[in-house]
């Protein structure tokens, strides 16, 4: 079933990367209606909140956007507040969407939920086969626990609730802190910062072997618009572009967009993450879905979009 174009679609977390980019497809295709709320209005981890929210706007279509994000450190550093605060919003946006007659809700979700050691590229069907990257683990427990929810309200009560799972996002937006965002936005803003300064080395963490793959998150926002009209199931659908690269060649990539000429060295200490990460995209391809964005012109973008907006790069 299709969303008709004035029908009520909530964007919870709007103001993120994702949720901006779904956002901006949404408007892009023609939909009129779109509600959003920033964190000042509604807090998602308070369950009163939300269920006034739902009870008085009964919304039609969700796309569960929102969560709390962060790298390797900030991971690491808060496990307990990441579990509880990603558990509690899940929970309280899916059953407020339940309890109020929501017609379709997607779940957004982290490629961090498979396991550690899962055979690449990975399936959707690879889930809970064995541990979890410790890294991550907090933050992937809450997410597999809404992709369930997502899943057992639809076994239950016969819900439409379907989740999506990206690959490594990148794009408008982003967190370009420095301790506390991922691998290609940090290394967007070292590298921009090292040209700027004129330094003659760049230090990055681990030894540059782990593969990975990057999509751009206004091709995902592309994907959460086609799979709220065109798909219906409890397994999650991977987003991803099937491509991969050593996080090496991602960062002389980077530094060649940005116009960084000095040395790169890497800090052998430091952990490198998972060895190799990469989504099989075969289910979403069948569905009639493919990525649009090389890496190269994403990052292109990605660094005219950090250049234009130097407030975000301090959050």
């Amino acid at each position: 079933m299709m969303m008709e174009k004035d029908a009520k679609i909530y964007v919870a977390g709007h103001r993120g990367m994702v949720g901006s980019a779904i956002v901006r497809e949404l408007k892009r295709q023609g939909y009129t209606n779109i509600i959003t709320r920033t964190h000042k209005e509604l807090d998602l981890c308070r369950q009163d909140a939300v269920e006034d929210f739902f009870a008085k706007e009964k919304p039609e279509y969700v796309f569960l956007a929102a969560a709390k994000v962060g790298g390797i450190v900030a991971n690491q550093n808060a496990l307990a507040d990441f579990m509880y605060d990603n558990m509690i919003l899940e929970m309280n946006v899916i059953n407020a969407a339940w309890k109020n007659g929501c017609k379709k809700l997607e779940f957004l979700g982290s490629s961090c939920i498979y396991p550690r050691m899962a055979p690449q590229p990975m399936k959707e069907s690879c889930l809970l086969t064995s541990e979890l990257e410790k890294t991550n683990e907090a933050y992937a427990l809450a997410k597999i626990s809404g992709l369930k929810y997502c899943e057992f309200l639809n076994k239950q009560y016969g819900t439409d609730y379907i989740s999506v799972m990206p690959t490594n996002l990148y794009g408008p937006n982003d967190n370009y802190h420095p301790t506390h965002s991922h691998v290609l936005p940090a290394l967007i803003r070292r590298f921009h910062e090292a040209k700027e300064s004129g330094a003659k080395e760049v230090t990055c963490w681990g030894d540059g072997s782990p593969l990975r793959e990057f999509l751009y998150v206004d091709d995902l926002a592309n994907l959460c618009v086609f799979l709220m009209n065109n798909y219906s199931g409890d397994e999650t659908v991977n987003a991803g572009t099937g491509k991969e690269l050593t996080i090496k060649e991602l960062t002389e990539l980077t530094a060649k967009v940005i116009g960084y000429t000095g040395e790169i060295k890497w800090d052998t200490s430091k952990p490198n993450g998972t060895p190799r990460k990469l989504l099989d995209v075969s289910k979403a391809e069948k569905l009639g879905w493919k990525y649009r964005t090389e890496l190269e012109d994403g990052i292109r973008l990605a660094y005219e979009d950090f250049l234009s907006n130097p407030m975000r790069a301090e959050r």
